[in-house]
C-alpha cells in the first residue's frame, strides 16, 4: 500500500470496483446463489412458495450465465497451453520500474528464467531482480532486439512469454509553446509502438516452433480507445496496439497461419491510470467510478492469466471494460460525458509537474514502463 493510500480515509477507498469485486464473489457467485433457496427450505419454506421459486429462479440465471461466459471465453481462446516452467524463459520489456519491475520481481522470486530489456539498470534492491538477467537495450531500435535476442538465448534459452510493457508518455499539447516536438513524436512512437512490431519480430518464431507455444502480453491503454488532450502522441502509438493485437491473433487463427500458431496464446491489457512515475501529478477525474489502478493488481492478474496458460483480455478499473459502449452514444452526448467526467483536464497536474521529470524522460524515456 502506498503512503497515499495511508493517508486516505476509510470512504475514499470505497469505489465501484470494490463493490463490483464483493458482488462478483457474493450475490452474482453461483455457489452463493444457490444457498439462497436452500436457507429458504432450511426454514420451512414449501417448493410452491414465492420465496423459493423466485430464489431458485436468480440462482439459475446466475449459474446460466456463468456457464455461457465459460463456453464465451473457451470458443474465443481455446483450451489454455500448458507451461513447463523448467522451460519457460520470460522477456519483459521496460522491467526497469513500475509495472514491469514488478513482474520481474514475481517471477524472479519463482527462480524462473526472466530477461529484462531496458535502457536503463533497474537497481536490484529486491531478492527477485537479483535473479532477473538485465540487457540493456532500445526495444526502439530493431537492430538492438535482435542483438538482445541472440543474447538471452545463448544465456537462458528461447523466450517462450513476451510481456511487451516499455512506454513513455511527454504530456504535451500539440499547439502552443510548450507543443510536441517531431522528436517527440517520434520517440513515442517508436518506443510505444514500434518495439511491439520489433519483439514480435525477434521472438515469436521461436514461440512457434517451441512443443510448448508461448504467450504475447500486450500492454496497451484504456486511452488508446478514448483520446486525451495533451497525450495526442500517447493515445495513437496505444490505439495502434489494440490494431496490432487485433491482427496478431487475427494471423494466428488464419488457415494461412505458421506452424505452431494454435499454440500461442496473447493478453491484452487496456488498463486505466496506474499508480506509477509514468503519471505522477495526474489527477483521476473520479476516485469512485475512475480510481488510480494499483500497479500490485494489475501485474497479479497479468501473472494470473500468463501462469494459466490463457488467452484473454485484462481491463482495469472496471469502466476500462465498458469504455467501448461510449462509442455507440451520440456525440453530443460522447461531449457531455467527457466534460463531465474531466478527462481532458486531467493533464493538467502533469503539465505543471513535468518541469521535474523533463531531464529523466529524453534519455531514458525507452527505459520508462508502462502507466
Amino acid at each position: 500500500m502506498s503512503s497515499n493510500d495511508n493517508a486516505k480515509s476509510w470512504h475514499q477507498h470505497i469505489t465501484i470496483d470494490l463493490l463490483a469485486h464483493v458482488l462478483n464473489r457474493s450475490l452474482f457467485h453461483p455457489f452463493i446463489a444457490w444457498l439462497i433457496p436452500l436457507c429458504q427450505r432450511a426454514v420451512g419454506a414449501p417448493y410452491d412458495s414465492f420465496n423459493f421459486i423466485a430464489t431458485c429462479t436468480y440462482a439459475s440465471l446466475v449459474t446460466l450465465l456463468w456457464i455461457l461466459s465459460a463456453i464465451n471465453t473457451r470458443i474465443a481462446y481455446g483450451l489454455p497451453r500448458e507451461l513447463d516452467w523448467d522451460e519457460e524463459v520470460i522477456v519483459i520489456t521496460g522491467g526497469a520500474s513500475g509495472l514491469g519491475k514488478i513482474l520481474a520481481e514475481t517471477y524472479g522470486m519463482r527462480s524462473a528464467s526472466v530477461a529484462v530489456l531496458d535502457v536503463r539498470e533497474p537497481e536490484k534492491e529486491s531478492e527477485g531482480l537479483a535473479a532477473v538477467q538485465f540487457y540493456k537495450c532500445d526495444v526502439g531500435d530493431a537492430e538492438a532486439v535482435g542483438r538482445a535476442k541472440q543474447q538471452i538465448e545463448k544465456d537462458l534459452g528461447t523466450p517462450t512469454i513476451l510481456i511487451n510493457n516499455a512506454g513513455i508518455v511527454h504530456g504535451k499539447p500539440l499547439l502552443g509553446p510548450n507543443r510536441l516536438t517531431p522528436s517527440d513524436i517520434a520517440q513515442t512512437l517508436h518506443i510505444n509502438t514500434l518495439a511491439h512490431f520489433h519483439t514480435l519480430h525477434a521472438f515469436l518464431p521461436g514461440m512457434l516452433a517451441s512443443p510448448t507455444g508461448g504467450t504475447v502480453v500486450t500492454i496497451s491503454s484504456v486511452l488508446g480507445k478514448l483520446g486525451a488532450s495533451h497525450l495526442a502522441d500517447y493515445t495513437a502509438s496505444k490505439a495502434a496496439l489494440l490494431a496490432l493485437h487485433a491482427s496478431l491473433r487475427a494471423e494466428l487463427a488464419s488457415p494461412a497461419a505458421p506452424e505452431g500458431a494454435d499454440r500461442i496464446r496473447t493478453v491484452l491489457v487496456t488498463p486505466g491510470q496506474l499508480s506509477t512515475t509514468l503519471f505522477a501529478g495526474v489527477q483521476t477525474p473520479s476516485s469512485i467510478m475512475g480510481p488510480v489502478v494499483e500497479v500490485v493488481e494489475l501485474a497479479r492478474e497479468i501473472v494470473r492469466m500468463v501462469d494459466a496458460g490463457e488467452s484473454g483480455k485484462i481491463s482495469m478499473p472496471l469502466y476500462a471494460w465498458y469504455i467501448d459502449w461510449l462509442h455507440v452514444l451520440p456525440v453530443g452526448i460522447q461531449k457531455l460525458v467527457r466534460r463531465l467526467s474531466g478527462m481532458d483536464r486531467a493533464m493538467e497536474g502533469f503539465h505543471r509537474r513535468r518541469d521535474l521529470r523533463e531531464d529523466s524522460q529524453r534519455a531514458p524515456a525507452a527505459a520508462d514502463s508502462k502507466s
